[in-house]
């Protein structure tokens, strides 16, 4: 991207507060800031925007016009510095300050979001599970042990939580929102497909893996041709895979 190098990490200047990213943007920053993890993982220093564009799965413009809402990023004809663009995009998406996570529902879907090593890598920190099922109640799922759900408020409260993830069965979503509510979260992602009651001042999240799957059969009864693999984007002597989705959007942890 043209302009200014972009301050350090430790004397950044402080993020345009007062332009709202559009929620479009705001996925695909969660995308590039994905890409320049590997790059990291790799390390890589430098990464121009059209490497940065095409791994993405983005045009180069579109890319410019998304980083431009975090103020001067990096040098004409140099590119952009990989761990310092990446600060930037944690700070933008609140990342820096860390997040901890609690899970209510610990079934199958529950266990596997519990056991993901992703969340970790990306700023997020399961810090306690709970369910009503006697037979999952200290039941011990990787560090943790599961609580039963009565506990959940106060253990917000004791465990400094900022997110709840609801994963249990539809007829008890609405409960564990409430108790969530008065938990004082304010950021709750569901997998449950039932419409949640929460007040304005709570973001709330919903994945439908059913619709997903929808999408994705509409998607592939429309395409008569079949789609060829995503392309991987040559950046230095690694090739990195694209990412972005060739149609819609897909959730993923």
């Amino acid at each position: 991207m043209v302009g200014s190098p972009a301050p350090s990490v430790a004397g950044a200047a402080p993020l345009p507060e007062s332009r709202d990213i559009p929620q479009a943007t705001v996925t695909r920053l969660a995308t590039y800031l994905r890409v320049l993890g590997v790059l990291t993982e790799r390390g890589t220093i430098i990464v121009s925007s059209e490497e940065l564009a095409a791994a993405s799965g983005v045009g180069s413009a579109k890319l410019r016009k998304d980083l431009s809402f975090l103020g001067p990023n990096g040098v004409r004809g140099v590119g952009y510095d990989v761990t310092r663009l990446r600060a930037r995009i944690e700070r933008a998406l609140g990342l820096d300050r860390g997040h901890k996570v609690v899970l209510v529902g610990v079934g199958n879907l529950g266990q596997a979001l519990a056991g993901y090593g992703g969340f970790g890598r990306r700023g997020f920190s399961m810090v306690g599970l709970f369910d009503s099922d006697p037979a999952r109640v200290g039941a011990p799922v990787g560090d943790l042990t599961v609580r039963h759900v009565d506990e959940l408020e106060q253990a917000c409260a004791e465990l400094e939580a900022t997110i709840g993830v609801i994963s249990t069965p539809d007829e008890a979503a609405q409960d564990v929102a409430d108790r969530l509510v008065r938990a004082g979260l304010r950021c709750i992602l569901s997998f449950s497909p039932t419409s949640l009651d929460v007040p304005d001042h709570v973001e709330m999240r919903r994945v439908d893996l059913a619709v997903e799957m929808q999408v994705l059969s509409f998607n592939s009864a429309r395409n008569t041709e079949s789609v060829p693999t995503a392309p991987r984007v040559r950046i230095g002597h690694s090739a990195v895979p694209s990412t972005a989705p060739r149609n819609g959007s897909v959730i993923a942890p």
